[in-house]
């Protein structure tokens, strides 16, 4: 999966800025749903080129640098060279983090989130665990997936192949509050209008991890399909997302 995401880091951002109300809309949600104050610290698990993390950061203006933590040092490339004073990019992964291998600049977090990247988690249950006891009391953890099932105008295979991958948001808020973590879980939606073509070279390009378990021709001919299927020149579709947050208690056990 890094190395899908190390060929994919040059042209990332491209493929995910839908439109130019994407990033600030799911970065605002992002914020709201945190709660976050320029006092926290706070990291971004899996943050990739960081765009959500920058669009935070220009919104909120953290008194510390928000960690920009992915496995990918291609990806954390696309922060800049040097990043922004409000970013710091940190070359780990999730379960780098939760077991602490990696040390990060802070001893404890105040929020974090982890932004449609809990699925590649080999043992969530685990990972979650370790990731929570990093919170400061107080703290808090979000989780953003896509739901079980989804509305994305893919080939047939592509949708099948997904439901049958895509972990439960309610077995992820089990997971959280199996961690010590207040949880609840909501659903957001937002409506994409995306150019057809760039969407089918947005699928060429495996922008989605999903992608990647497909070989060339598989996804050339789910294109002709999607093609046929889908012959108006815009796509409008809704992009739904579990935002499963958990709270630490305010006070250690």
């Amino acid at each position: 999966m890094q190395e899908h995401y190390d060929g994919l880091a040059a042209e990332y951002d491209e493929h995910w800025v839908y439109g130019p109300e994407y990033i600030p809309w799911m970065s605002g949600r992002i914020a709201e749903a945190l709660d976050l104050d320029v006092a926290d610290r706070i990291a971004d698990i899996g943050s990739g080129t960081g765009l959500f993390a920058r669009a935070v950061a220009r919104r909120l203006r953290p008194r510390r640098p928000i960690l920009c933590v992915d496995p990918s040092e291609a990806m954390l490339r696309g922060l800049g060279a040097p990043p922004p004073p409000s970013l710091t990019p940190i070359v780990a992964s999730a379960e780098d983090i939760a077991e602490g291998r990696v040390q990060l600049p802070y001893e404890r977090l105040d929020a974090m989130w982890l932004k449609e990247s809990v699925h590649h988690l080999t043992d969530p249950a685990r990972t979650l665990l370790g990731l929570a006891q990093r919170l400061a009391p107080g703290g808090r953890l979000l989780v953003i997936m896509l739901p079980a099932t989804i509305q994305y105008p893919l080939f047939a295979a592509a949708l099948t192949r997904f439901e049958e991958l895509q972990p439960d948001p309610a077995g992820i808020q089990e997971h959280l509050r199996s961690a010590g973590l207040e949880t609840r879980l909501d659903h957001i939606e937002h409506e994409l209008r995306i150019d057809r073509d760039k969407y089918f070279g947005m699928v060429r390009a495996r922008y989605m991890s999903l992608l990647s378990t497909f070989s060339d021709r598989e996804i050339e001919d789910g294109i002709e399909e999607m093609r046929a299927a889908h012959p108006e020149p815009v796509l409008v579709f809704p992009d739904r997302f579990a935002f499963i947050l958990g709270r630490h208690p305010e006070e250690d056990s």
